[in-house]
């Protein structure tokens, strides 16, 4: 191989983000800061407080709070073994088995490096105690070996598997019951944002790194002002962005007592035409019949269309707090449409569930989900607890507002100092402090430049303004301040400049 192959070879590589990511970028990241702006100040004002809870959790959390069942946790997670603790084997055959089966899939896996331990070695070991143990009750029975394999086995520095977060509602139930948020005022009241993760195909407004602005209302009543509150709060930001084409829909899953009987209807009519519908359909048939109300297949549409609706089936509390759901909504000015197919495929969703379309987002034109899940906190360990939220999809959100003009454009600079000099030097950084702390964006260039070369930088930057110092400006305190739309220039003193600019 020539030398010349060799430096080719040698040529560092080019990275570029990973499919599914991206970077975001000024001018854009203006409008992602306007928006979460935006959000801060609309939930204080419904008396909401931001938490910020960890980017992974053990990944049983959301296989609990999200579905063990579901796309997301079986296929879309991204898992990880998390090596800063250790796995260690409990004193009994069962455990020690399984502790013993999860290494050989870690060494299989490549997780654990072949060269740390030999597995041969392990495998040696384990089927020693196991010879030695059958029918043993107890690990103290089987004397040094066992003790031996317990000390090869801490040698491997394992832990349990954790996940970066799919989504934010379980986590913030978890650090609901962790700090001992039931003991406070209730109900709590928090929001969110920040990225997610799910190892999904990427498309226009979904991305594998995402991000979501939600917000959870955990403890108290479950009275109907509640969900038609968090309602109006997600509508008024919305109507602060001034997002256009907003759609919000709503519908009532029932509870406990009325839902299972409705989805066995459903199956059983499912099962009817069940020939007629796509492999998707009818698989959730038996998983899930409320899934198959999601269908966006063309063909299916006018079959679901004749299917028996949930609203027709909810038993009597669950229809009355439906309808005082909608007076609430009505009283608040919100306008909503109902919508009997939307629902929600978990058990521990109940009665009010909503979703908000925006425009500019195509088929997929879903911003925001929503609904209660009073047996949520319960199912993670905590006391029986109501609950309601919402998730936006701040990607789409960003996107629908892209679509409407509502992006800004890339904004230049308040003021471009040109000076020259060395006296000069001193005045312009003392310039410098004084406007950034008025508030105006200021750029000092660096080293000294001379004075048409500074304009022609200012105007490349877009700056709206030149403060011009130079020998003669400092020495008399006369400041040269030129207007870059129109070329016109006047002397202002250093007292009176942030005065003037801000008339300006």
């Amino acid at each position: 191989m020539s030398e010349g192959a060799i430096k080719k070879e040698e040529k560092p590589r080019k990275f570029q983000a990973i499919r599914g990511t991206r970077d975001l970028l000024p001018p854009e990241t203006a409008l992602w800061n306007r928006v979460e702006q935006t959000a801060h100040e609309v939930f204080a004002t419904f008396s909401f407080g931001e938490i910020r809870p960890p980017i992974f959790e053990a990944t049983e959390l959301f296989a609990r709070g999200v579905g063990s069942e579901t796309d997301i946790v079986s296929k879309e997670m991204y898992t990880f073994v998390d090596r800063s603790e250790k796995l260690e084997p409990q004193p009994s055959i069962s455990s020690m088995d399984v502790f013993f089966q999860r290494v050989k899939q870690l060494y299989k896996s490549g997780e654990i490096p072949q060269d740390k331990i030999g597995l041969e070695l392990v495998e040696k070991q384990w089927k020693k105690v196991d010879d030695l143990l059958k029918g043993a009750s107890n690990i103290e029975s089987g004397g040094i070996e066992v003790y031996e394999l317990i000390m090869l086995f801490e040698a491997l520095r394992l832990g349990g598997d954790v996940s970066l977060r799919p989504e934010a509602t379980a986590s913030v139930c978890r650090a609901y019951i962790e700090h001992g948020m039931q003991q406070l005022p209730q109900p709590v009241k928090l929001y969110y944002m920040g990225p997610m993760f799910r190892r999904e195909r990427p498309q226009k407004g979904r991305y594998r790194q995402f991000y979501q602005i939600g917000a959870e209302v955990l403890g108290g009543t479950d009275a109907p002002a509640v969900d038609a509150e968090i309602i109006e709060m997600v509508m008024t930001f919305f109507e602060k962005l001034e997002l256009r084409g907003v759609q919000l829909s709503v519908n009532s899953i029932g509870c406990r007592e009325c839902r299972p009987k409705y989805v066995e209807l459903l199956r059983a009519e499912l099962l009817k035409v069940k020939d007629k519908l796509g492999p998707d359909s009818q698989r959730r048939i038996e998983t899930n019949p409320l899934r198959v109300l999601d269908s966006k297949v063309e063909s299916e549409q006018a079959i679901i269309e004749k299917l028996p609706r949930i609203g027709d089936h909810l038993c009597k509390e669950c229809a009355d707090h439906y309808a005082a759901v909608k007076r609430e909504l009505d009283l608040r000015g919100v306008k909503y449409r109902e919508n009997w197919r939307l629902v929600r495929g978990l058990d521990y969703y109940m009665r009010t569930t909503f979703e908000i379309t925006a425009q500019g987002l195509g088929s997929q034109d879903a911003v925001c989900g929503g609904g209660r899940y009073d047996g949520l906190v319960e199912l993670l360990g905590g006391p029986p607890t109501k609950g309601i939220g919402f998730a936006i999809g701040e990607d789409r959100l960003i996107l629908s507002l892209q679509e409407s003009g509502k992006a800004p454009v890339a904004q230049g600079r308040d003021v471009y100092i040109a000076w020259m000099g060395e006296n000069a030097c001193a005045t312009a950084v003392r310039a410098a402090r004084e406007l950034r702390k008025a508030g105006f964006s200021v750029e000092l260039p660096p080293v000294e430049q001379k004075f048409g070369k500074a304009l022609g930088q200012a105007d490349k930057l877009g700056a709206k303004y030149a403060l011009i110092l130079g020998d003669n400006e400092v020495t008399s305190g006369e400041w040269t301040l030129k207007t870059l739309a129109d070329g016109s220039q006047r002397k202002v003193s250093e007292q009176k400049l942030i005065a003037e600019l801000k008339k300006m």
